[in-house]
């Protein structure tokens, strides 16, 4: 299923503007071609894309900081609801420093310039590359042939 937008751009273009297929073609690209994200207060697809940048992040496909832009304590329930989660070890300790936290802009972008990676990578960096993140017949995927799940739940994990 596609669902096409037709939108008219009026008005001056800043940097390019690029037509895509679908959502994820929109992120895929926007990450590829960023240098940081910065969540901003917002709702729903706000959530959604910082969620999946920073899962990216802690699978190895980019490492990349994801800076939160924390105005007023917007963010402190969903920063309360990630310590729970590493206290509970559904997040490990250091994957949980993903996030660069400020309550300002000049605070954010000044942490974001010094920011260096310190979680461990779920899957190295070479394996996301090596097809682009599609699935390839002619990898060996360690246990397949032999039968074995490939494919781990782990606590709290919906398969």
């Amino acid at each position: 299923m596609h669902a096409c937008l037709c939108v008219q751009i009026t008005g001056e273009t800043v940097g390019e503007v690029k037509a895509v297929a679908d959502m994820h073609q929109r992120k895929a690209e926007m990450a590829r071609q960023s240098d940081a994200f910065i969540a901003l207060p917002g709702g729903y697809g706000t959530l959604e894309e910082l969620l999946e940048v920073i899962a990216w992040a802690q699978l190895g496909i980019h490492d990349k900081p994801v800076g939160l832009l924390n105005v007023d304590g917007y963010y402190n329930s969903l920063l309360s609801f990630l310590d729970k989660a590493v206290e509970e070890e559904f997040i490990s300790p250091t994957s949980r420093h993903i996030i660069v936290l400020a309550s300002t802009p000049k605070e954010l972008l000044d942490k974001l310039e010094e920011y260096s990676p310190r979680h461990e990578k779920v899957v190295p960096r070479m394996q996301w590359e090596m097809e682009q993140l599609s699935y390839c017949k002619s990898c060996e995927i360690p246990g397949l042939k032999e039968g074995k799940p490939i494919i781990q739940a782990q606590r709290g994990t919906m398969l």
